[in-house]
C-alpha cells in the first residue's frame, strides 16, 4: 500500500499489475465493493448451443451497451435476437469502469438517456433476479469560482423543463452532505438526488439474464471474421463457428468498434485513451459515518471522487497535454487476445489533481493506495456516442464511442430498441447520429480531438462554445483563407463558417461567457449592414444533393409534405417520421425537369440524405441521389443594395418582376457560371449562389469589387440567426425536430395535407390535427440586462414550469430580447405573460405577434399593394 500524502510529496511513478486483483463480492455496508477480471459470467457458451442461421437483428460486442440493447429488443418483442462477444460478457472498457451514474448532462437530449437509465437501474434486480449493486447517495458537482456559479445556473435554467431532479445548493448544505470536505473554497454545488454509482459487471448481468428471460441469444465466445451484405439489405455475419444471416446489424464493440467497422470499409472515428482512477484503503472517518457520502466532482480540480467500501475512489482527468491516447490501436488495431487487461499506472501524470482532491477532502492525505486502475476507455472526437444507423451502408447500425458506457447503456439500448421497432427514433438525438462524421475525421483529427475533449472534461461549459484542436480539416470553402483573418470562425461538421467579423478597435478573439461578450455589437453592426446596406456570407457548409431521374418527382412527393416546386422554382420542405414528427427541413429546388437540388443545414447532411437514400432504395424509386456537398461552394448576397450590386455582375435582369421572389435562374457572374436563387434567411432582399466550390474566391472577390461605392462587407451566422428570429423564421434542430409536429411548430404554411401523395406521416398529422393541439410555438419579447436567451431555457407561470424556449438572441432592430419558446396552447394569447429564466433570474417575456420586422417580400407585396414602386 503507498499513502497518498507520501506519493504526492515524492511525485513518483507507482505500477499496477497487467491485471487488476480480485476484489471480494461482498459488500461492506453497502458502498462500493466491484467485481473486477477473475471474475467470468455464468451461463453457457455458445458452443454449448444450437447455432442459430437467421436472426432479426445482431449485436456485436458484449460490453453493457451490447447487452443493453438485446435486454431491450427481446423485450419489446423482437424475435431473433442475437448478441456476439468475442470473449466473454464485460471484457474491454465496461469490467474496470468507475460505473458512475448521474442525471447531470449539459447537453438537453442526453437529459433522458441519462434518466431513462437511472430509472432502469433502480428496478432491474427486481426485475431479473440479479443483483447489480447500485448506491444512489446523490452526487454533488462543486463550484469554487464565480464563473462556475454561472456555469451552475445556467444549467438549472436548462433542466427545470426536465424530470430531472437537480437543486442549486448553498456551502452549509454541501458540508451536511459531505462533512469531510474543506468548504473554504466552494461557493455553491449542483446536487443531484438520485446519482450514484453501480457495479458495471453485475449491471451487464443483470440485462443478460433479462435479455435470456425474454428470448435474446448471448453467444460467446464467437468473434465475428466477417461481414457481407446481400443484395436484399440483410448481412451475412461470419464467425469460426459458422455464418449467421441478420436483417440488421448493430455495431456495439466499444473499441473493437473500428476493427468490426474496417470489415465492411468503415473508418469509426473512435480512440481508446488511458483513464486511471485510486482506490484507497480504509479511511476511518469514512468508516465512521452512518450514510453513504455522495459523489463529489470537484470542477477546478478536474475529478471525481465517491465511497468505495469504508474507502475512498477518486478519479482525474488529466490535461490534454498529459493524458495518454493508445494511438497504436487506432492504426493498428487493438492486440489479440487483449480484453480484461490493464495499462501501466502512472501516479505521477495524476499528481496535480491528486493534491487538489487532498486540499478539498483533507482525509485523503492518510490514506493508502490498495490500487491504481489505468484501463482504455473509447472517446470519440466530441466525447458523444455514435447511435443510430449508417448513411450508405444498409441496416448497418452502431452504438460506439462511449466515454461514459455504464450511465448511457440503459436508455441508449432502450432509444435504439424503439428506432429500430418503430423505424424512427423516439425522440430527437441528433448530437449522436453517427453520420455527424464522415471522411474529413482522419486520425490526425481524431487523435487531437480526443485529447482536447478528454482534458476538456471539467472545463466551463459556456453557450456557443467552440473547440479549435485538429481545425481545419480539409473542409474549407474556398474563401476561408481570405476570411479568416478578419473572422471568428465556428465549426460546423468539418466546416468552418464565420460567426462574425472584426474592424479595426474591436475586442477580437474567442472570449466566451454567460453574458453579453465581444462580439454583441459587432454582430449588431452587421445586422445594420444587411439591414441599410449590402452583405456577404459564406454558406458553403450548406448539405447539397442532387436528386434526378425518371422517380424524382414521386420520390420528393412522398418524401416532402409541401409540394413539389416547378421548374425554375424553390420552395421550403419538411420530411416527416411516421408519427407526424418534423425529420427535416430542406430548401427544394428544380433546376430543369426532373433535376433536383436540396439544401439542407450543415449539421444534418448525411442524416437527411440517409433518409432519401433509404426511401429511394425500400420504394424502389429509379432515381439518382448523388451528395455534392463538397463541390459546390455558396455565398449568400443579402441586403436592400444586394440586386444593385448583382445587377452590375450580370446580364440577367435582376429586377422583381423578372427575378421573383423563390425563383431560380442561371447567371454568370465574372465569367463563373452558377444558379442564383432568389432566398435570403435574413429576411432580407437576397439571393444564394451556387457554383463550383473552385470558383467561390474569383465570384466572392468581384462582388466585393463591385459593392464597394454600395457599402458591402462581411456578415456571419451570429447576425444572420438574429435576423431571422426578428423575422419569425424557424430553425430546424430547434424551433422543429423529431420531438415536434410541423402544426404545433407553427410549419402550416408548408405542410399540404390535401395534396394527392401520401406523405410519409400524412396520416399521422391529420389525426394531430383532428385531435388539436396541446401546446404551440410562442414567440417572445422579453427586456433583459447583459444576458439573452438562447434556447432550452425554462419558461414560468405562477411559480411552475409551463415550457421552453428553443432559440434566442438579441434584436438589434427593435432593441429588445427575443425567444421562440413551446407554452401550452391556453398561454399563446397576444400578450400573455410569462417568466423565461437566465442564469437563475426571471424574465418577464410577453407573447407578441409574429414577425417583428417584416421580411423584404412581405413588404414589397404591401408597397404594391399600396401603390408604390419597387426596383
Amino acid at each position: 500500500m503507498r499513502n497518498i500524502a507520501n506519493a504526492a510529496r515524492l511525485r513518483r511513478k507507482v505500477f499496477a499489475s497487467a491485471w487488476a486483483p480480485r476484489v471480494p463480492l461482498q459488500r461492506s455496508r453497502g458502498c462500493g465493493a466491484r467485481t473486477y477480471a477473475g471474475e467470468r459470467e455464468s451461463g453457457t457458451s455458445m458452443l454449448e448451443k444450437r447455432w442459430k442461421d437467421t436472426a432479426d437483428t445482431v449485436v456485436i460486442g458484449g460490453g453493457c451497451v451490447g447487452v443493453s440493447l438485446v435486454y431491450h429488443l427481446a423485450k419489446a418483442g423482437v424475435k431473433d435476437v442475437v448478441l456476439l462477444e468475442k470473449s466473454e460478457l464485460t471484457a474491454g472498457s465496461t469490467w474496470h469502469a468507475a460505473g458512475l451514474t448521474t442525471y447531470y448532462h449539459p447537453g438537453i437530449n442526453m437529459k433522458k438517456i441519462h434518466y431513462y437509465s437511472i430509472k432502469l437501474y433502480e428496478k432491474l434486480e427486481k426485475e431479473t433476479g440479479q443483483a447489480v449493486g447500485f448506491h444512489q447517495p446523490g452526487s454533488i458537482r462543486i463550484a469554487s469560482t464565480p464563473v462556475r456559479v454561472d456555469e451552475l445556473k445556467y444549467q438549472m435554467t436548462r433542466t427545470h423543463w426536465h424530470p430531472t431532479p437537480q437543486f442549486l445548493i448553498e456551502p452549509e448544505k454541501i458540508q451536511e452532505l459531505f462533512p469531510l470536505l474543506n468548504i473554504n473554497k466552494v461557493l455553491a454545488g449542483l446536487y443531484n438526488p438520485g446519482d450514484g454509482h453501480i457495479d458495471p459487471y453485475s449491471l451487464t448481468m443483470a440485462l443478460a439474464a433479462g435479455a435470456r428471460m425474454y428470448g435474446a441469444e448471448i453467444y460467446n465466445p464467437a468473434p465475428v471474421t466477417g461481414l457481407t451484405p446481400t443484395s436484399n439489405g440483410k448481412w451475412d455475419v461470419q464467425t469460426p463457428q459458422g455464418t449467421l444471416r441478420a436483417n440488421r446489424i448493430v455495431n456495439a464493440a466499444g473499441f473493437w468498434a473500428r476493427e468490426v467497422g474496417k470489415l465492411i470499409g468503415l473508418e469509426h472515428p473512435t480512440i481508446p485513451v488511458h483513464h486511471q482512477y485510486v482506490v484507497t484503503a480504509t479511511v476511518p472517518e469514512v468508516k465512521a459515518l452512518k450514510t453513504e457520502l455522495p459523489v463529489i466532482r470537484d470542477l477546478e480540480g478536474s475529478y471525481y471522487l465517491r465511497q468505495e467500501r469504508d474507502g475512498l475512489l477518486f478519479g482525474p482527468y488529466e490535461k490534454e497535454h498529459k493524458m495518454v491516447l493508445q494511438d497504436s490501436w487506432f492504426r493498428d488495431g487493438v492486440p489479440p487476445g487483449f480484453g480484461k487487461e490493464l495499462f501501466e499506472s502512472d501516479l505521477d501524470r495524476i499528481m496535480e489533481h491528486v493534491e487538489c482532491a487532498m486540499e478539498m477532502v483533507p482525509v485523503l492525505k492518510n490514506a493508502d493506495i490498495i490500487n491504481i486502475v489505468s484501463g482504455p476507455i473509447t472517446y470519440s472526437p466530441d466525447l458523444l456516442p455514435m447511435v443510430g444507423p449508417h448513411q450508405d451502408v444498409r441496416n448497418y447500425w452502431t452504438a460506439i464511442g462511449f466515454g461514459y458506457g455504464i450511465i448511457h447503456a440503459g436508455g441508449v439500448g432502450k432509444f435504439l430498441s424503439d428506432w429500430i421497432v418503430n423505424e424512427e427514433p423516439p425522440y430527437d438525438l441528433i448530437e449522436c447520429d453517427p453520420n455527424r462524421y464522415s471522411k474529413w475525421t482522419n486520425e490526425a483529427y481524431v487523435c487531437a480531438k480526443a485529447r482536447e475533449s478528454y482534458g476538456f472534461n471539467n472545463v466551463v461549459g459556456y453557450p456557443k462554445e467552440e473547440r479549435f484542436a485538429g481545425r481545419p480539416t480539409h473542409r474549407v470553402s474556398g474563401i476561408y483563407h481570405l476570411l479568416k483573418p478578419r473572422a471568428s470562425m465556428g465549426f460546423h461538421t468539418g466546416w468552418e463558417q464565420p460567426h462574425w467579423f472584426y474592424k479595426p478597435g474591436d475586442d477580437v478573439g474567442y472570449k466566451p461567457s454567460f453574458r453579453r461578450t465581444n462580439w454583441f455589437e459587432p454582430v449588431g453592426r452587421e445586422c445594420r449592414l444587411v439591414m441599410e446596406k449590402v452583405g456577404v456570407i459564406d454558406l458553403t457548409p450548406f448539405g447539397k444533393f442532387m436528386v434526378q431521374g425518371k422517380d424524382s418527382v414521386k420520390l420528393l412527393d412522398r418524401l416532402f409534405a409541401n409540394v413539389v416546386p416547378k421548374r425554375g422554382t424553390t420552395n421550403i420542405s419538411h420530411m416527416l417520421t411516421l408519427t407526424g414528427k418534423v425529420y427535416a427541413e430542406v430548401t427544394v429546388t428544380q433546376l430543369a425537369e426532373g433535376g433536383f437540388l436540396l439544401i439542407t443545414g450543415s449539421g444534418s447532411e448525411l442524416h437527411d440524405l440517409r433518409w432519401i437514400e433509404k426511401e429511394a432504395i425500400e420504394g424502389n424509386y429509379d432515381v439518382e441521389v448523388t451528395n455534392v456537398t463538397e463541390d459546390v461552394g455558396v455565398l449568400g448576397v443579402a441586403g436592400p443594395r444586394s440586386r444593385v450590386v448583382l445587377q452590375k455582375l450580370t446580364d440577367q435582369d435582376m429586377s422583381d418582376s423578372s427575378f421573383k421572389f423563390l425563383h431560380c435562374k442561371s447567371i454568370q457572374v465574372a465569367g463563373v457560371p452558377l444558379r442564383a436563387i432568389r432566398i435570403s434567411y435574413t429576411g432580407e432582399l437576397g439571393w444564394e449562389l451556387y457554383m463550383g466550390s473552385k470558383h467561390t474566391a474569383t465570384v466572392y472577390q468581384a462582388l466585393m469589387k463591385a459593392g464597394q461605392e454600395d457599402g458591402i462587407d462581411d456578415f456571419g451566422t451570429y447576425a444572420m440567426s438574429s435576423l431571422r428570429l426578428e423575422k419569425g423564421f424557424r430553425g430546424w434542430g430547434a424551433e422543429m425536430n423529431c420531438d415536434t409536429n410541423p402544426l404545433e411548430a407553427g410549419l402550416d404554411y408548408f405542410i399540404k395535407l390535401n395534396k394527392p401523395a401520401d406523405f410519409i406521416g400524412k396520416k399521422a398529422l391529420q389525426q394531430i390535427k383532428a385531435q388539436g393541439l396541446k401546446r404551440k410555438l410562442a414567440y417572445l419579447t422579453m427586456q433583459t440586462d447583459e444576458v439573452d436567451p438562447e434556447g432550452n431555457e425554462t419558461i414560468w407561470f405562477n411559480n411552475k414550469v409551463v415550457g421552453n424556449t428553443t432559440s434566442g438572441a438579441y434584436s438589434y432592430n427593435t432593441q429588445q430580447s427575443l425567444a421562440f419558446g413551446y407554452l401550452p396552447i391556453e398561454l399563446c394569447t397576444l400578450g400573455q405573460q410569462v417568466e423565461v429564466e437566465l442564469l437563475g433570474k426571471k424574465y418577464t417575456a410577453t407573447v407578441t405577434q409574429e414577425p417583428l420586422v417584416l421580411t423584404e417580400p412581405t413588404r414589397t407585396r404591401l408597397q404594391k399593394k399600396a401603390g408604390g414602386k419597387t426596383p
